[in-house]
C-alpha cells in the first residue's frame, strides 16, 4: 500500500469535532439557560421558531421533542386515525411508518425509484377511497419528486406530509424541503445536518389553524394553564436544545457546503467504478445527510473498508415491510422488489463536514483498490 493509502481511522460521524468548533458559543448559551432557569418554554424556543421560519420561507414553525412527534402531530391535526390509510415508502427509517401506526391509521407502502425516493406511479396505484395522505420521505437529503406527488394529492384531495427528517435545507424546483406539502416534518436528532444535543424536531405549515392546533397538542392540549381543549401529549422542545439549534442553524449553510464539497470529490474519485451513485437532477439541491452508493458487492466492500479503518453503515438493511412488527400488514418478500433489491446493495460512506480532502481520497483509493 502506498503512502496515500496508509492505514488511518475515519469515523462515520465526528460529533466531538463539531463541539470543539462551537465550544465557546455552546457553553455561553448553556450557561445563559442555567442562569435564567427557563428550561421549558424559554424565549429561545420562540426565537428559534422565528429563525427557522425565516430560513425555510414558511409562515409557521412549531418546535417539538422529536421528528417522530412531528409526523404524529401532523396527522393528529388532520384527524387521521383508525380506518384511514397513509401512503409511504417502505425503505425509510422505521419512524415514518411507526408514526402512522401510532395514530391508528394503516400504512400503505409504495415502492421506490433508483434514487431511493418514492415512485409517484406506485403512489398513484396505491390510492384507495380510504387514503387520507401521502407521506413522501426525502431520503439521504435528496427530495422526492414532489410535482407529480402534489398533482396526485390534488386529484384525490389528499394531504401531503413531507418527512423531511433528512433534508433540512434541501430544495426542489426552487422550494425548500417541508414547504411544498400540507406539513413538513423535521428531525433534529444528533446525527442530522441541523442537530441538537439530544432529541428534537419541528413541524412547518402554511396553515395558521393547523399550527395553533399542534401548539396545543404538544402541551397536553391545554389552551391555558387550567383548561384542556383536547387530549394531547408532552412534546415541547427544551430551551437548552433550542439554544443549541439556534447556534447550529447559523452554521448550517457551511455544514451543507462542506458536505456537498465532499460528495463532489467522491463523484470524481469513484468515477468509472461499478458503483451506482444517484445523480442530482437540475431542479434539486441535495444537502447530503447521507452519501449512499449501491453495489452488488456491498458486504465485501464494507468489510474491506472496515479493515482499512473506514467506518460505513447501511440505511437501511431491512425494509420496513419485512420487519417483525409489520408482519400483520401481510407483505411478504417480493412485495416491493426495488426496495428489497436496494436493501441488499446500499452502502453509506462517511460524508460529515469534518472529513478532509485527504480522507475522501483515502476512501476512494481503497474503493478503487477493492474493485481492481
Amino acid at each position: 500500500m502506498d503512502a496515500d493509502t496508509a492505514l488511518r481511522r475515519i469515523g462515520y460521524v465526528n460529533l466531538p469535532a463539531q463541539f470543539e468548533e462551537e465550544r465557546a458559543e455552546i457553553m455561553q448559551a448553556v450557561e445563559g439557560v442555567f442562569r435564567r432557569g427557563d428550561f421549558i418554554g424559554g424565549e429561545a424556543v420562540g426565537k428559534l421558531e422565528a429563525e427557522l421560519a425565516a430560513y425555510l420561507g414558511t409562515p409557521h414553525v412549531v418546535t417539538l421533542n422529536s421528528g417522530t412527534d412531528a409526523l404524529i402531530l401532523a396527522m393528529r391535526a388532520l384527524d387521521i386515525g383508525p380506518g384511514d390509510e397513509v401512503i409511504t415508502p417502505p425503505n425509510s427509517f422505521v419512524a415514518s411508518t411507526a408514526a402512522i401506526m401510532a395514530v391508528g391509521a394503516t400504512p400503505i407502502f409504495a415502492d421506490v425509484l433508483p434514487d431511493q425516493n418514492v415512485d409517484p406511479a406506485a403512489v398513484e396505484a396505491a390510492v384507495t377511497p380510504r387514503t387520507r395522505a401521502i407521506m413522501p420521505v426525502h431520503l439521504t437529503g435528496r427530495m422526492a419528486d414532489m410535482n407529480p406527488l402534489m398533482a396526485i394529492a390534488r386529484t384525490h384531495d389528499l394531504a401531503v406530509i413531507e418527512d423531511s427528517a433528512q433534508a433540512v435545507g434541501s430544495t426542489y424546483d426552487g422550494r425548500m424541503s417541508g414547504t411544498i406539502g400540507t406539513f413538513g416534518c423535521f428531525s433534529a436528532h444528533p446525527l442530522k445536518n441541523l442537530n441538537a444535543a439530544g432529541d428534537g424536531g419541528f413541524v412547518v405549515t402554511a396553515d395558521a389553524e393547523m399550527a395553533a392546533r399542534i401548539r396545543r397538542l404538544r402541551n397536553h392540549g391545554l389552551i391555558n394553564r387550567s383548561d384542556v381543549q383536547e387530549w394531547g401529549l408532552v412534546s415541547r422542545l427544551d430551551t437548552l436544545q433550542a439554544e443549541v439549534l439556534r447556534i447550529r442553524l447559523r452554521h448550517l449553510p457551511s455544514v451543507i457546503e462542506r458536505r456537498r464539497r465532499n460528495v463532489a470529490q467522491y463523484r470524481d474519485g469513484l468515477a468509472g467504478l461499478p458503483l451506482f451513485v444517484p445523480p442530482c437532477r437540475d431542479i434539486e439541491f441535495n444537502t447530503f445527510h447521507t452519501f449512499v452508493v449501491q453495489t452488488d458487492r456491498r458486504d465485501e466492500l464494507q468489510k474491506r473498508l472496515a479493515g482499512r479503518g473506514i467506518e460505513t453503515t447501511i440505511h437501511y438493511p431491512v425494509p420496513i415491510h419485512l420487519q417483525p412488527a409489520a408482519a400483520h400488514l401481510g407483505h411478504g418478500r417480493g412485495a416491493f422488489p426495488v426496495t428489497e433489491r436496494q436493501a441488499e446493495r446500499i452502502l453509506t460512506f462517511p460524508v460529515n463536514q469534518f472529513l478532509s480532502a485527504s480522507d475522501i481520497s483515502y476512501i476512494c483509493a481503497n474503493a478503487r483498490e477493492f474493485f481492481a
